[in-house]
């Protein structure tokens, strides 16, 4: 199975990032610990996926799980890592991305230094 990922990091944790907005993405929980692996896999503390919503006025929808296959609630530099992967994509070119879980703006993305 081919799988197109990008890879990220947040303050010291590291991210795989799925785009699920265009085509549904269900992995099982095996095959996100076989991603998550940093030894046979391509290796994150965690692993997002990015979702469009079918809410009014939310524009995304993102899953966490940490790299044994476990869905998670929230991950602040996730959440960061999330806003700047929608950004960077062109998913979005609203001054603030409202998700499912959260309001984030590009600021909140940036970089540290």
């Amino acid at each position: 199975m081919k799988l197109r990922f990008t890879k990220m990091q947040g303050a010291g944790n590291d991210f795989v990032v799925l785009d699920a907005t265009r085509t549904p993405l269900n992995l099982s929980a095996e095959q996100m610990r076989r991603l998550g692996d940093r030894r046979f896999g391509v290796g994150a503390d965690q692993i997002l996926v990015v979702t469009r919503s079918d809410t009014p006025g939310v524009d995304f929808g993102y899953r966490i799980f940490n790299h044994s296959g476990e869905e998670v609630e929230h991950c602040g530099n996730g959440a960061r890592c999330f806003v700047r992967y929608v950004r960077e994509q062109g998913l979005s070119e609203r001054p603030s991305t409202t998700c499912w879980n959260c309001t984030c703006s590009p600021m909140a993305a940036s970089p540290s230094t």
